[in-house]
């Protein structure tokens, strides 16, 4: 490690960075490169020169030809996508924030070069980072040193250009991008970036606000840690559990492990291994992919070019994007899981016991019963009218014409003259009890459409259908005055049945009999006729006892075609209130639950296949 007495003095100029190094007696450079006095000075200037323009792409070169995985994975945003389309009118914008953000990010990263992989050095203080950073380079570019917090801003160094936008997302400025020396060793990391962050438990905020933010841009995390801090709550859990999905895009070192004596560094690896698993981070061992932990030396080059090694074919794969991408949506699925997944809920839709449950309590609500009662009733009475004794229909009518002007007699009189129908207002507390069991009907109903689905979208089916029954008991009651009425009091005569002429002349017979034999009998008293007074009392007896047994035959044989009057007259105005509601408040909530399956469906497609979009580090 470079001490405080020889760090390099620094000048800024033009957008790169050029150091003087003090020289030693061979006329080279304490890092090995050329003195001044040589071409030294050229090299020096190309290992150290700025890549803020490097590339004339900008960092937006050609996207190669998407992969498997890649292809799999832009199905899962186009996903996501849709998912938060559809519900941004059920969920608040803080609840989708962080799915937007996703798709925000991913929009980005893919739209930048392809060819690199951004790899950020986080540690806390005193871990060894920047010394780690300046031994991947070669050459010294982070500062190191004994004051803490050395590394005050991110500093980026590219192994090729065109790495520009990426840097601009990353928001390092043109002063803090740096190449690296250019040897055998450093081609093989070509398309890596390397960022060295501040430290991450700094006492400062502008630096803590520095690591978050790049962490969460970055595609792979190389985590340092030493013997006495690796493990730090902070680091654990601030850092390490929130990002445990992020395994294969993670490697843990262990640095100054040359500290330890004999088996010590086995034995902390083997703690650091514990801890790590017990953060949830899946460990990358026996050719399963997760998270890559090693021990390391930065200052003598231990295990360096192990982790280089590692990082060039980590570079090499060009799949860190997509899986740093596929990490993220994984957890925006996770935490997006409570609003559409329900446990226990066997499917979105209203069960036909649900429904009839529904339609039997509006039928109550607007009468049907009673309506078809009152149907069968007047079916009855027609009938009684057409096969009863002309004697009893003549009384009938008498007593209405003797008393018209109570409103019962008025109500009859207009429904016998077909002037309308009987009309009266419905009481209060009646009115009052049919609102309830519709109000009733539909919290029931509501409630049953939503039994298992996520709090969210059970909230929106019920506010469905509150809406939809806003005006429901009016359109009812509307129902009920003018169908129910229709049904109760006929406008025209019911159908009857064939056995009526028959029933209609037997009673005319009985009644020819009467006044037959009543003549025969007034003939008899007036002397016209022989006096025989047997055969015409039995002539009016018979007619007169006939005509009531007809009557009552009638009555009988009425029941079944009443009733089934009545039945038919109950179901019209049980289909008709049952159609006010399905169309009311059933569809409504239908297409409620149909949204929510169309949501669960694109959630699904989110959420599956996240693990196969990894591609295992071999």
């Amino acid at each position: 490690m470079t001490s405080l007495t020889d760090r390099s003095e620094e000048r800024w100029d033009d957008g790169f960075i050029a150091r003087s190094r003090p020289e030693a007696t061979d006329g080279r450079y304490q890092d090995g490169s050329p003195g001044a006095d040589g071409a030294g000075d050229e090299n020096d200037e190309a290992l150290v020169r700025a890549v803020s323009g490097a590339g004339n792409d900008g960092g937006k070169a050609p996207a190669p030809p998407l992969s498997p995985e890649g292809r799999a994975l832009r199905a899962r945003l186009d996903a996501l996508r849709q998912l938060v389309g559809l519900s941004r009118t059920r969920l608040d914008g803080k609840t989708l924030a962080e799915a937007g953000r996703v798709l925000d990010e991913a929009a980005a990263r893919r739209g930048l070069s392809p060819q690199h992989t951004v790899v950020a050095i986080a540690g806390a203080t005193g871990s060894g980072k920047s010394t780690l950073f300046n031994a991947l380079a070669g050459v010294q570019i982070s500062e190191t040193g004994l004051r803490r917090p050395t590394t005050a801003a991110p500093i980026a160094c590219s192994w090729s250009d065109g790495a520009a936008g990426l840097l601009d997302r990353l928001e390092i400025p043109g002063r803090l991008r740096r190449r690296p020396r250019e040897t055998s060793e450093a081609e093989a990391l070509r398309g890596m970036v390397l960022v060295d962050l501040p430290d991450l438990d700094s006492a400062l905020g502008a630096h803590r606000d520095h690591v978050d933010r790049v962490l969460a841009l970055v595609d792979a995390v190389v985590w340092v840690v030493d013997p006495e801090k690796y493990a730090d709550a902070v680091l654990h859990e601030r850092y390490l559990r929130p990002l445990a999905g992020h395994a294969e895009v993670t490697f843990v070192v262990l640095n100054q492990v040359d500290r330890l004596p004999g088996e010590s560094a086995d034995l902390v690896l083997d703690d650091l291994r514990r801890l790590l698993d017990e953060d949830g981070i899946a460990l990358g061992e026996h050719g399963e992919p997760g998270a890559t932990v090693l021990g390391l030396s930065a200052l003598t080059g231990e295990g360096v070019g192990e982790l280089r090694e590692l990082l060039a074919q980590f570079t090499q794969e060009k799949g860190a994007a997509t899986r740093r991408i596929s990490a993220d949506v994984d957890r925006a699925a996770v935490r997006l899981r409570p609003l559409y997944v329900a446990d226990g809920h066997s499917g979105p839709e209203i069960g036909e016991a649900a429904r009839a449950e529904f339609e039997d309590r509006l039928a109550e609500a607007v009468g049907a019963y009673a309506a078809g009662l009152a149907a069968e009733r007047a079916w009855r009475r027609n009938a009684g009218k057409a096969c009863g004794t002309p004697w009893l229909r003549l009384w009938r009518w008498y007593e209405s014409r003797r008393a018209p002007r109570t409103l019962a007699g008025l109500a009859a009189l207009a429904v016998i003259g077909g002037r309308g129908a009987p009309s009266a207002e419905t009481p209060v507390e009646a009115e009052v009890t049919a609102r309830q069991r519709v109000e009733q009907a539909v919290r029931v109903v509501a409630d049953e459409a939503a039994v298992g689905l996520p709090d969210p979208w059970a909230q929106a089916v019920r506010e469905t259908a509150v809406r939809g029954a806003e005006q429901l008991p009016e359109a009812l009651d509307e129902l009920a005055v003018t169908l129910g009425a229709a049904v109760a009091v006929p406008a025209v005569k019911p159908p009857r049945p064939a056995w009526w002429p028959a029933a209609v002349l037997a009673q005319a017979a009985m009644t020819l009999l009467q006044i037959y034999g009543g003549l025969w009998l007034v003939g008899q008293i007036v002397g016209v006729l022989e006096p025989r007074l047997l055969p015409p009392v039995l002539l009016m007896v018979a007619g007169i006892v006939g005509g009531p047994l007809v009557e009552w035959a009638c009555s009988i044989a009425a029941r079944g075609p009443a009733r089934r009057y009545g039945q038919d007259a109950e179901r019209k105005l049980r289909q008709a209130a049952a159609g006010c509601g399905r169309a009311r408040v059933l569809e409504p909530v239908a297409a409620e639950l149909l949204r929510y399956r169309e949501v669960r469906e694109q959630y699904a497609a989110v959420a599956a296949g996240g693990s196969k979009l990894s591609t295992t580090r071999q």
